[in-house]
């Protein structure tokens, strides 16, 4: 299986979206928009920001069968 290690992040306040490399071995909790400076942080049962807003899920998750 080929890990992605990129994923589009998409911001809910304002629609802006970014590219962002993705840690391989860790799940980011905190993301701020580049463009409306909100703080992101996981929605409730997510383990991460990617999980949450991004085109692809996090690495450990993606480990998962």
């Amino acid at each position: 299986m080929v890990m992605e290690l990129k994923s589009i992040i998409k911001c809910p306040k304002c629609g802006f979206e970014k590219e962002e490399r993705m840690p391989a071995d860790m799940c980011r909790i905190s993301y701020e928009c580049p463009n409306c400076k909100t703080n992101l942080t996981p929605k409730q049962g997510d383990c991460c920001i990617f999980c949450s807003y991004g085109s692809v899920k996090c690495p450990p998750k993606q480990k998962q069968p």
